[in-house]
């Protein structure tokens, strides 16, 4: 079969671990050679069945290849979340790409510092022809940003100083959508990184943040628990037309 032929791999858990506690909940997903491991969660898990709670949201994921060479280069990321959410920005600032171009994540981090609702890590492989691939990290941040479309939207910051100083912001809209047992839906198109030699190989992210506008004390990302779990449809896209699906579900206590 061509590399460019669609490789897809719908639902396909090979390995789903439901935890209680503040455990995340993995799925193991795997098309040919291409393995992705996903884990997500959120605390606390004790949420009342009626109304939506502060949550803090925690994700990160993983890219290899089983037969131990490179895996294809990731170009989309999209995640469906589940109905009993709820995104709050009131009273909180926005960020733009103007303040952010040309940042290092510590610079980005002052200039917006009251837009942050996440935070977190990834690595990417950089793998030039007829070099040693070798490995480059950045911290990732995530801004509240102005909507789009009517829809909360957030820029997310990274920046590598190898092989060529660069920073990196990629917008991504939280739309509204009614899909089942999904309400929210997100879509990240990932640069190329370093001209095209970047693999992106993993990347952790932790989402949550809480204020007080006018008095009101108020939680960026929210839920609820009336039926006992969450969950969350994750979809990773690459560059050879690789596909992969699954569903991670999560348990909570509804109270």
């Amino acid at each position: 079969m061509r590399k460019n032929v669609l490789r897809t791999a719908i639902l396909t858990v090979v390995a789903l671990l439901l935890m209680g506690g503040a455990a995340l909940a993995t799925i193991v997903l795997r098309a040919g050679p291409v393995e992705v491991t996903a884990e997500g969660g959120f605390t606390p898990t004790t949420l009342p069945k009626q109304k939506t709670a502060p949550i803090t949201l925690h994700g990160e994921g993983r890219i290899g290849n089983t037969e131990g060479g490179l895996p294809p280069i990731l170009k989309t990321l999209t995640v469906w979340y589940d109905k009993h959410g709820a995104v709050v920005t009131k009273g909180l600032p926005y960020c733009t790409k103007g303040k952010l171009m040309a940042t290092t994540s510590a610079t980005a981090r002052k200039v917006c510092a009251g837009s942050i609702v996440g935070e977190g890590h990834g690595t990417a492989l950089i793998a030039f022809p007829e070099q040693r691939p070798f490995k480059a990290s950045s911290p990732i941040t995530i801004f509240n940003a102005a909507p789009h479309n009517g829809n909360p939207t957030v820029l997310a910051h990274a920046y590598l100083s190898v092989p060529a100083p660069t920073t990196y912001i990629v917008p991504v809209e939280i739309q509204k959508v009614n899909a089942g047992p999904y309400g929210f839906r997100t879509e990240a198109v990932i640069p190329q990184i370093a001209g095209g030699a970047g693999i992106p190989l993993e990347g952790e992210l932790t989402i949550g943040k809480e204020w007080t506008f006018k008095g009101q004390k108020l939680s960026y990302a929210n839920a609820s628990c009336p039926s006992g779990k969450l969950q969350a449809k994750v979809e990773t896209g690459f560059t050879d037309g690789t596909k992969l699906n699954g569903i991670i579900f999560k348990h909570c206590k509804g109270v």
